[in-house]
C-alpha cells in the first residue's frame, strides 16, 4: 500500500448513546455497551423467530421518538485487526486495491449490467470459502425508493469511522465512513459496508444504504456484506446480512469478533483513483 492510515476498530461509543434515545432504554454511558429496547434486559435473548423486546404496547419495528442515529458520529478506538498477515489486491488497470489478509479470496468478476465502463466488481471470501463482501464500482446512482411511513424501523448505528474516498456532496450526504448499522425487525438485521448516505432524518428507515456516491460522472461506489440491509421479512434469506436476537450481540460481534475487525480494517484499507 502506499502508507494510508488505517483508522482504529470502533467500540460504538458515542453511536450508543445516541441510539439509547432511539430505542428507548438504558445506555452504556459511552463505555462501549449497547442501548436496550424498552423492557429488554442485556442478558435476555428472544425467542429465534420473535421480534425483540418493545416498550409495552408497542409492536416490533414500531416508530419511536429521540435523537437520530449518527452515522458520522464520534468513533473510540478499540482493539485493531487480529490477521497475522495481509496482502494488496488491485484491479487490472490499478485504480483501485484494498488490503485484506493474506489467507482471504478476493476474485475479480463481470461488473453487473448497466455500471459505467472502466467499472470493478470484486467478490471477496474468506479461507473456508465463505462470503465476505463485495466491492463495485461505477455504479449508477438509484432513484430514491418510496418509503411509506409504516415500513420505517428504528436502526443504530453501532460502528461509524471516517474513510478517505472520492465523494459527492449534498443534501443527505455526509462525508465517507465504513459503518456496522442495525435495524429492528422480528430480530436486530446489522450489515457493514461504506456509505455518504444518511440512514434516515430521524432514526427511522425503510432501508439503509452501503453506498457511497461518488463524483459526478464516476458513478457511486460499494463494498460491503450487502448494497442495502432492511428488516427482512420471516420467510426472506436473512444472509449475508448479520441476524441478533439483542443489541447485545451486534455489540458483541462489532467489539469482541475477529472477523469485524478484519473486515473493516480491509474496508477502510479502500483507495480509489479519483
Amino acid at each position: 500500500m502506499t502508507g494510508k492510515a488505517v483508522a482504529p476498530r470502533v467500540r460504538a461509543g458515542a453511536a450508543f448513546i445516541v441510539a439509547a434515545a432511539v430505542l428507548s432504554g438504558c445506555s452504556g454511558e459511552g463505555k462501549g455497551e449497547p442501548a436496550w429496547t424498552a423492557g429488554a434486559s442485556p442478558t435476555e435473548s428472544t425467542t429465534a423467530g420473535a421480534p425483540p423486546s418493545s416498550a409495552p404496547g408497542a409492536s416490533p419495528g414500531a416508530p419511536t421518538t429521540g435523537a437520530q442515529p449518527s452515522e458520522s458520529g464520534t468513533e473510540s478506538a478499540s482493539a485493531g485487526a487480529t490477521a497475522a498477515s495481509w496482502k494488496v489486491f488491485s484491479d487490472s488497470t490499478k485504480n483501485v486495491s484494498f488490503e485484506l489478509p493474506q489467507d482471504w479470496i478476493a476474485q475479480s468478476v463481470t461488473p453487473d449490467q448497466g455500471t459505467l465502463p472502466g467499472a470493478v466488481k470484486v467478490e471477496v471470501k474468506d479461507a473456508k470459502g465463505v462470503y465476505l463482501a463485495t466491492l463495485q464500482t461505477g455504479l449508477p446512482s438509484p432513484s430514491a425508493a418510496a418509503c411509506e411511513e409504516a415500513a420505517r424501523r428504528p436502526y443504530v448505528v453501532v460502528s461509524s469511522v471516517p474513510v478517505d474516498l472520492p465523494h459527492r456532496e449534498g443534501d443527505g450526504l455526509i462525508t465517507p465512513h465504513v459503518v456496522f448499522r442495525v435495524i429492528q425487525g422480528y430480530k436486530y438485521f446489522g450489515s457493514y459496508g461504506i456509505t455518504n448516505v444518511v440512514g434516515g432524518s430521524d432514526g427511522r428507515a425503510c432501508a439503509l444504504q452501503n453506498i457511497v456516491r461518488g463524483p459526478e460522472g464516476k458513478g457511486d461506489v460499494s463494498f460491503g456484506d450487502l448494497a442495502a440491509i432492511k428488516a427482512f421479512a420471516t420467510d426472506e434469506k436473512v444472509a449475508p446480512a448479520k441476524a441478533f436476537d439483542t443489541l447485545d450481540q451486534a455489540a458483541k460481534y462489532v467489539n469482541a469478533g475477529s472477523e469485524f475487525a478484519n473486515v473493516q480494517r480491509m474496508l477502510m484499507s479502500l483507495e480509489i483513483k479519483s
